[in-house]
């Protein structure tokens, strides 16, 4: 081959590697700048699922701020973002962006919008507002949404008529604007309502510069309308009105029902995302414990500035939540307590005998804590039923046994007595020791008890017998008798003192269990699933117990009860001391007449005969004669 025809090929060969170099260089440079928008796209993403675009380059300046300022009517929701895979032409390059916002009441509002980003410089931006809003499809530029909820129909608890134990009724909610009023006003309200701090709200707001209203009090029709005339001539004085479940009285059912109010912040947090602020739910009580049942799922609704409604998911209406309470029963019980004006706190717990629910629950006071379930009392004498029923059981004594009763019986040098000193003379049979409450007899015979005796007779009629979980009702206390030590410890336990603890429904539930012959958990709340079969108690030892309950109510510490209208009332009274010497004792009478046990505490009294039966009397003698 000639020279020139070698420099011919090796010409031709160098143009080829320079082809070759050049479309590697090429293709480098292509997959670079396709690196470089997915990083871009990949920072809008990541910004969008932060809700914050302050990160994101844009070809325009204030898209964050335009971002920020369309989506805060949403409140804290969260949403997630992802992208499809980029189309690039050139210096432009397209996707679709799948968005989706996680809004209150587990709704998902779901949608796609597109996504362009250009090529400036070198760097890749996503086109701003100034393109169109790249946020919604359907969204104008500088146009904003909002999410407005719709309460669903609240559930709600039932009685044992399957009634509603708290209709729906009308409220005012009295408030005060802080644009409008002065402080004579803010006095005046206070005046009006009787609510301290209102001067001082109203003066916290006017250093602020705040014109959020005041919450001041929320009133029913009834007595919205007993003041209204005096409301409606304060300044700044506003009521709008709210539907939420009303008791037949402000009283009845508290504090187990509970009420309905606007939530709290802390209600919010604690909520999941369930609830929002300006929501009504249940602030106490079952209406609480049981709320997301109640209240099913609020409907949502993101609407623009302009009224053009984007997305909407329905209310989903709440379900009843069923209890037992009977409400004829359960106004006697509050009538009864409040009928006694105390001036220390009690209570009044009612079981139906033959199903083992509970028909009445009341407290005095009705604010604050559930005491009928969820107090913890020394029971006293009243815990003498399931002792006796240890002491028949375990073969330690009967009832025509002679047991004396001393005034003084020592145990390992603690001197224990009767109330006020008594003693009964002779050689009375343990019988007579029952109805006359006698201490020092009952502590003579707690020196044969087993350790395990007085728990396992206290749980056989349902005194720490594990059902507070499936009475419905959080934090219920079904009692605690611990196993005793022998000497002191055994004494004390045998008259309901020392470390044995019940709460009113405890008792009450005790005293069913006698009057039916069989053990069955109570319960408030009926939930789905089957009911445990009755546990047979002793038949001899419960026969022998209603007998000497019966005695109690006809010669003994409650004669009081004679003559109750409505038949037969077999009880105990019970006196249990506390603290120092100075604390006057927590007093009890519990029982059962027919059909219907029942348990009351008073927490200070001088005894349980003379204290608590009368209002157990008082509570009968208004279901008889009703």
């Amino acid at each position: 081959m000639s020279r020139r025809t070698w420099a011919m090929v090796a010409a031709a060969a160098l143009v080829v590697v320079a082809g070759l170099a050049g479309s590697v260089w090429w293709l480098r440079s292509e997959a670079e700048r396709d690196a470089a928008a997915d990083a871009a796209l990949g920072a809008y993403v990541a910004g969008w699922q932060a809700r914050d675009l302050s990160g994101v380059p844009f070809t325009e300046g204030g898209a964050a701020d335009d971002f920020a300022a369309a989506f805060d009517g949403l409140g804290e929701v969260a949403v997630t973002a992802s992208a499809s895979p980029l189309r690039r032409d050139g210096g432009v390059a397209t996707a679709e962006l799948g968005v989706e916002w996680s809004l209150p009441g587990e709704a998902r509002w779901d949608y796609a919008t597109p996504v362009r980003l250009v090529e400036q410089d070198g760097a890749w931006l996503v086109s701003g507002p100034g393109d169109g809003s790249p946020w919604h499809p359907d969204l104008a530029v500088g146009e904003t949404v909002s999410l407005e909820r719709t309460a669903a129909q609240r559930g709600d608890l039932l009685g044992r008529d399957d009634e509603p134990l708290m209709p729906q009724g009308t409220v005012y909610q009295v408030a005060l604007d802080p644009v409008q009023a002065d402080r004579a006003g803010a006095r005046a309200l206070q005046d009006v309502t009787g609510v301290d701090g209102i001067v001082e709200d109203l003066d916290e707001r006017t250093r602020t510069g705040s014109q959020a209203p005041i919450p001041v009090i929320t009133y029913r029709e009834r007595d919205y309308q007993e003041r209204a005339e005096r409301l409606e001539a304060i300044d700044g004085v506003i009521a709008p009105t709210a539907t939420q479940p009303l008791g037949p009285t402000r009283t009845f059912g508290q504090p187990l029902l509970g009420t309905v109010g606007e939530v709290t912040a802390e209600m919010v947090e604690e909520s999941g995302g369930r609830l929002s602020g300006g929501d009504r739910a249940g602030r106490s009580g079952l209406q609480r414990q049981y709320d997301e049942t109640l209240a099913g799922t609020a409907g949502s609704s993101v609407v623009t500035s302009e009224d053009e409604t984007l997305f909407t998911a329905d209310a989903v209406a709440g379900a009843d939540v069923v209890t037992t309470l009977d409400p004829v029963v359960q106004r006697a019980a509050e009538a009864a307590l409040d009928g006694a004006d105390l001036d220390v706190p009690g209570a009044l717990v009612a079981v139906d005998v033959p199903s083992g629910e509970v028909v009445a629950v009341a407290n005095t006071p009705t604010s604050g804590f559930d005491r009928a379930v969820t107090g913890r009392y020394p029971p006293g004498s009243t815990f003498k039923v399931a002792t006796t029923y240890a002491y028949l059981t375990e073969d330690i004594t009967t009832p025509s046994t002679p047991v004396p009763c001393p005034e003084v019986a020592t145990v390992d040098g603690r001197r224990f007595t009767n109330y006020a000193g008594e003693s009964i003379g002779g050689e009375p049979v343990f019988a007579e020791d029952f109805a006359a409450s006698c201490n020092t007899a009952f502590v003579s015979l707690s020196t044969e008890l087993a350790p395990d005796d007085l728990t396992t007779a206290a749980g056989a009629l349902g005194i720490g017998a594990g059902w507070a979980d499936g009475l419905g009702v959080a934090g219920a206390f079904d009692g605690s008798v611990p196993a005793t030590e022998g000497g002191t410890d055994s004494a004390a336990a045998a008259i309901g003192q020392g470390r044995v603890e019940v709460s009113p429904v405890a008792l009450a539930v005790m005293s069913a269990s006698v009057g039916r012959g069989t053990w069955v958990p109570p319960r408030i709340v009926v939930e789905d699933g089957g009911w445990p079969r009755p546990t047979p108690l002793d038949g001899r030892a419960v026969g022998q117990i209603r007998s000497m309950m019966a005695d109690v109510v006809a010669t003994g510490t409650a004669t009081v009860m004679r003559g109750t209208p409505g038949g037969t009332v077999r009880g105990k009274t019970g006196t249990a001391e506390y603290g120092d010497d100075t604390a006057d004792p927590y007093v009890w009478f519990t029982g059962y007449q027919g059909d219907l046990a029942f348990a009351v505490l008073v927490e200070g009294g001088r005894s349980g005969g003379s204290v608590s039966a009368p209002i157990a009397k008082e509570f009968l003698t208004d279901l008889a004669t009703r």
